[in-house]
C-alpha cells in the first residue's frame, strides 16, 4: 500500500500581498503614478493637479516623497515667459508601478474567486453552530 499523497498546502501568507508597495498606495500617488504612467512625457504640475484633484499643497507633498523615492523627476521651466513646472515618471518609477499594479491584478482576482465562491449573503450562514454576532 503506497503512503497517502501530502495535501499541497496554501503557501505562508498567501494573501500578505507583499508587493504592494505603500507608497504607491495612498490615493493621490496612485492618482499621480496613473497619471504620469498614462503621459510619459510629463504632465506640467496644474494640469496634474486637476487629474488628481489635489490642492497645490497636497499635490506638493506627494511629488516630493516620489521624488525623493526616485520615482518622479521634477523640471522647471518656463513657457510663454511664465514659469512651469513638468511631473515625469523616471523608468524606476515606471517599472515599480506596474510591479505594484501587477500585484493589484492579483488582488482583484482573488477577490473575485472568493466573491463567485459565496452563495449566501448572509455570512453567519457558513458558520458552524455556536457562534453568534457580536
Amino acid at each position: 500500500m503506497m503512503p497517502p499523497k501530502p495535501r499541497p498546502e496554501e503557501p505562508t501568507g498567501r494573501f500578505a500581498y507583499e508587493g504592494l508597495e505603500r507608497i504607491f498606495h495612498e490615493k493621490a500617488r496612485l492618482g499621480i503614478m496613473t497619471s504620469l504612467v498614462a503621459n510619459p512625457r510629463g504632465v506640467i504640475f496644474s494640469d496634474l493637479k486637476e487629474l488628481c484633484h489635489l490642492t497645490d499643497g497636497n499635490l506638493s507633498r506627494h511629488l516630493q516623497v516620489l521624488n525623493e523615492a526616485g520615482f518622479v523627476e521634477i523640471w522647471k521651466g518656463f513657457h510663454k515667459n511664465r514659469p512651469q513646472t513638468l511631473c515625469r515618471i523616471t523608468d524606476e518609477g515606471r517599472r515599480r508601478f506596474l510591479e505594484y499594479i501587477n500585484v493589484l491584478e492579483t488582488v482583484v482576482e482573488d477577490a473575485l474567486k472568493a466573491a463567485s465562491k459565496t452563495t449566501s449573503t448572509s455570512t453567519s450562514s457558513n458558520l458552524a453552530e455556536g457562534w453568534s454576532p457580536v
